[in-house]
């Protein structure tokens, strides 16, 4: 059972996710000198089923301090029970931590936000299961799960994928979208189904997102032209002018389905391997979801 009085703010660290300073022990020990209620989990432990159980109890804060694939399960659950969420910066990339406009390099200064301040911002959703950042399929989902493969780089995975993308094994996705009751057929490389929008430059760079309560998705797909063109969008993707080129395709929406001849689609969600199961039915929740920020 989780133990502390009621109405506390509760913290979960996964220990997995942080590099040597602080530790996971440190971040743990500063917290509960906040007064929140703090604990590490093991292997075993399931992040969500803590998460609720210390709701029920009464906490008034759910967090989280791990990467950005630990974070949307205690999310879910902040939106459930109605409660405000902290996410702690204490991964590799971080990249809703940044968005927020915390410190990723900083998780003991990013503490400060169980006494914070209050936002509203977007949950995205694959087939009912929350995202922070995005769901990526294709190539660089298949890089996710392949152990041999998989990097935390994301410019290293984008350098592999260039070579994956021009070669004769390339297996890109047949996809039918539907968008607002439009029908839209790709033959895809790489798909990336972003909360809120990245303006990318490549799908090396996500750059960063301006706002987080937009209320739609966004969705970039890198399509399987020619070699010749493909290498042209490259050239114009490191020149920050993606959209401009042939094979490149991106829209908004509020919500969109994804229907394939697979059984099955390797997926890469907030970064963590993910196997879904066709049709994929993507939609945002608009401001569902209740953070707490560090006062300015």
């Amino acid at each position: 059972m989780i133990a502390g009085p009621a109405s506390r703010p509760f913290l979960l660290v996964n220990p997995r996710s942080g590099d040597e300073s602080p530790t996971a022990a440190e971040l743990r020990d500063a917290a509960e000198r906040l007064g929140v209620d703090a604990r590490e989990l093991s292997p075993q432990d399931d992040a969500a089923a803590l998460a609720r159980e210390a709701a029920a109890a009464g906490a008034s804060v759910l967090g989280m301090a791990g990467g950005d694939g630990s974070l949307a399960c205690v999310a879910e659950v902040a939106i459930e029970r109605d409660v405000p969420f902290v996410a702690i910066p204490f991964g590799t990339r971080n990249h809703f931590a940044r968005d927020l406009g915390l410190d990723r390099d900083d998780p003991l200064g990013s503490l400060a936000a169980f006494d914070g301040e209050e936002r509203r911002v977007d949950i995205g959703l694959v087939n009912g299961s929350a995202f922070m950042n995005n769901v990526s399929l294709g190539v660089y989902a298949s890089f996710v799960h392949d152990p041999a493969r998989k990097t935390r780089n994301r410019l290293m995975a984008f350098l592999r994928m260039v070579p994956a993308g021009l070669g004769r094994s390339r297996r890109p996705l047949g996809l039918s979208f539907d968008v607002g009751g439009r029908r839209q057929e790709h033959l895809a490389l790489v798909v990336l189904v972003a909360n809120n929008d990245y303006r990318m430059t490549s799908m090396a760079d996500l750059g960063e997102r301006s706002r987080l309560d937009e209320g739609v998705l966004h969705a970039y797909v890198v399509e399987a032209v020619g070699r010749g063109a493909l290498v042209a969008m490259l050239a114009q993707a490191v020149a920050g002018r993606a959209e401009e080129a042939e094979g490149w395709v991106e829209w908004a929406s509020a919500g969109f389905r994804v229907e394939t001849h697979r059984r099955t689609v390797h997926a890469a969600v907030d970064g963590e391997p993910v196997v879904l199961e066709p049709p994929l039915e993507f939609e945002v929740r608009p401001r569902a979801l209740r953070v707490l920020v560090p006062r300015p």
